[in-house]
């Protein structure tokens, strides 16, 4: 089925035939029992009332969580693979609070639940936050959590959940302000509000990987993981640009950046964000070749599961009803909506010079290692 929409009500500016995606690694993956995950996680989200009524617990669950993170961790250990998609149903909800009602305020509101949020994280029985249904969730999670991780991964998650608030206080201050910011803020931006530490702890958790910090945290490491975590963050601009449309001012995303850049409309501003996307997906095989050489084992497991989390992460996206059957296009999700999900077997650009993004130019220094 393809995606769910009624064109009259809002006519897309970008279509909703996306590009083909270049991704050179092996497709097709999934858990076996992704759907016991799922069903398991479904049934703690009821028991903890996580939604206040049958609608939004039907657009919670088209977030398909469980299969993201099947997709993802086509080989992780089931009861971690749990915890990390019952962590993402809940962020979810969190970021979808986060994307509603009146922008007065909201970055005060968004910089305080943070703080709040990392300090119950850091040192359970905070007393925080208030207390009600997501508060109880949460404290479930930081509680199991904190018994399933080891100190340096639990630091690891820690740092991750505060860099996703950072970045989500970044872009909600963008909107108040009615600021579409330039590419390089964006950019800076997008990679620490899409979580890349909060999603890259649970992969190594639920995988059994555990690399020496001196390793973990070299520069070419963290250079091939801030490269992936862009391209993932790239290719949810491009699947959830219809789902975020309605918004005035317009949703920060890099295909609204690149238009505003360029002073041309959104669909004409589609193969530069695909071009962008691939060069920096080309800067990332490159180095992860280079990295790969003489690796030993874990290292090399560690590195086809950022291969993992690119290809999976495109799968899920094109079957999420979230995605494919968007909120402001209809009230219900529409199971089955899915995006019609086409490969390229070449990147639009590959480019070997970095991305017009200062920030980021110091991945490509990492080749000459």
């Amino acid at each position: 089925m393809a995606p769910v929409h009624v064109e009259y009500a809002r006519p897309s500016r970008i279509g909703w035939e996306l590009p083909p995606f270049y991704c050179p690694f092996e497709r097709g993956l999934v858990h076996p029992k992704v759907a016991e995950i799922e069903e398991r996680a479904v049934a703690w989200i009821d028991a903890f009332g996580l939604y206040p009524d049958a609608t939004e617990r039907a657009w919670g669950l088209a977030t398909r969580s469980a299969d993201f993170v099947g997709r993802i961790l086509p080989y992780g250990d089931v009861e971690a693979m749990l915890l990390f998609a019952e962590w993402n149903y809940w962020a979810f909800s969190a970021d979808d609070w986060q994307d509603s009602g009146s922008t007065a305020a909201r970055t005060a509101s968004v910089a305080d639940l943070g703080a709040r949020l990392v300090r119950t994280v850091e040192a359970p029985g905070a007393g925080l936050l208030p207390p009600g249904p997501q508060t109880a969730a949460l404290e479930d999670l930081v509680a199991r959590t904190r018994a399933l991780l080891t100190p340096a991964q639990m630091h690891r998650f820690t740092e991750g959940v505060r860099e996703w608030m950072t970045g989500a206080a970044w872009q909600t201050a963008n909107a108040e302000r009615g600021v579409m910011p330039a590419l390089n803020d964006y950019a800076v931006a997008r990679l620490a509000g899409n979580g890349p530490r909060f999603v890259r702890t649970w992969c190594d958790v639920a995988n059994g990987i555990e690399l020496p910090g001196d390793l973990l945290h070299s520069a070419p490491v963290r250079a091939l993981v801030e490269a992936a975590g862009f391209v993932v963050a790239c290719d949810n601009d491009l699947f959830s640009y219809n789902k975020d449309d309605h918004q005035e001012p317009w949703e920060q995303n890099l295909v609204n950046v690149l238009a505003r850049q360029y002073g041309c409309t959104p669909a004409e501003a589609l193969p530069a964000a695909r071009g962008l996307r691939d060069r920096a997906l080309t800067l990332f095989v490159r180095l992860r070749a280079r990295l790969g050489g003489g690796a030993d084992a874990r290292f090399e497991r560690y590195l086809a599961s950022l291969e993992h989390w690119i290809a999976g992460h495109v799968e899920y996206q094109s079957r999420a009803p979230r995605y494919a059957s968007p909120r402001n296009r209809n009230p219900l999700p529409v199971a089955g909506a899915a995006y019609d999900l086409t490969w390229s077997e070449a990147p639009a650009d590959a480019g070997v010079e970095p991305l017009p993004v200062p920030a980021f130019a110091w991945w490509w220094q990492q080749l000459d290692g």
